[in-house]
């Protein structure tokens, strides 16, 4: 590749490279080529280098946030990397000057109401295709019990939920582990009647799958359970809370994980001690996932905040010289 080539040719060369290789890079090549125009629109010649690429990621941004910038930023490395085998001189920012491009957003946690009208009202949700209100119900109701995430409760079989031991067999856990969750009796009493119904419409073998679609009996697929959940929701009119723009299946697993760390700071539990259960119960593969909720969560901040106050309070009380 010459010195005089476009920007625009370089980065066409490098994506049907890499789509070559098997890569898709739809939106990430989108981005690419947007960078490209603008770069030989701005008579940029030469190697690669920071001043261009930071240019574009502040200029040509749809928002006007640090945030993004650093996104805009993160998407030309690659690019960068396959330019530097074969144009010396090529230069990338070694910092992003707009800080980090990675961030988890803050979930929406439901109240009890919400969790509440949610169960009772996915019974009254008009069959949607495959899921309805036989399925709904107990599916929502054990995702906020147990905090599991939705493939895992899909993929959950017959077989797999013990009443007898109250506890379920989670095969399908992410990166393939598997795990066992204790149930609460209330669910215990649920999922009972939730087995009793199947047994008259479905085939309920141990290698059945628990959620099945209700016209077919086969397992649940997600998309329908979207349909459903979208419905219900919308139904509902909850309002998210979060800094996302919908709430979500997953927001009732992030509302379980919050609840038991609220009610554990309530009762005043040495939370660094109970962490490891709960990162171990919900299947978190790394402890850090799960301390996050208290620094993403406002209600855990502010209960965190105001017990440490009364701990300062207390100490201060005691120091008398």
């Amino acid at each position: 590749m010459t010195m005089q080539s476009t920007m625009l040719t370089r980065v066409e060369s490098y994506l049907a490279e890499r789509r070559h290789l098997g890569f898709k890079l739809d939106r990430s090549g989108s981005q690419m080529l947007s960078f490209a125009r603008f770069a030989d629109a701005n008579g940029h010649n030469g190697p690669l280098d920071s001043r261009i690429i930071l240019d574009w990621a502040r200029g040509q941004a749809a928002n006007s946030d640090p945030f993004t910038w650093a996104q805009r930023v993160n998407v030309l490395q690659p690019f960068a990397r396959y330019l530097a085998t074969i144009e010396p001189g090529t230069c990338f920012p070694e910092t992003s000057p707009f800080g980090s491009s990675k961030r988890r957003l803050a979930p929406h946690i439901f109240t009890s109401q919400e969790l509440r009208s949610l169960v009772a009202d996915a019974r009254q949700v008009q069959r949607v295709r495959a899921a309805g209100p036989l399925m709904l119900p107990p599916l929502i109701g054990l995702l906020a019990s147990t905090g599991l995430r939705i493939s895992e409760a899909l993929g959950l079989r017959m077989g797999d939920v013990d009443l007898d031991t109250a506890q379920i067999t989670v095969r399908f856990a992410k990166f393939g582990r598997k795990r066992l969750v204790a149930l609460h009796p209330s669910s215990v009493t649920a999922l009972g009647e939730f087995i009793a119904e199947q047994r008259g419409a479905f085939r309920c073998g141990a290698s059945e799958p628990f959620f099945k679609d209700e016209l077919t009996g086969e397992a649940l697929a997600y998309r329908e359970v979207l349909r459903g959940w979208k419905q219900l929701t919308l139904r509902l009119g909850i309002v998210p809370r979060g800094e996302h723009s919908s709430v979500r299946l997953h927001d009732l697993r992030h509302t379980f994980i919050c609840r038991r760390l609220l009610e554990w700071q309530a009762h005043g539990t040495d939370i660094d001690g109970a962490m490891l259960m709960l990162s171990t119960y919900v299947g978190h593969v790394n402890l850090r996932d799960t301390y996050w909720y208290i620094e993403a969560v406002p209600e855990l901040m502010a209960l965190a905040g105001d017990r440490f106050e009364k701990l300062n309070n207390k100490v201060g009380d005691g120091d008398h010289g």
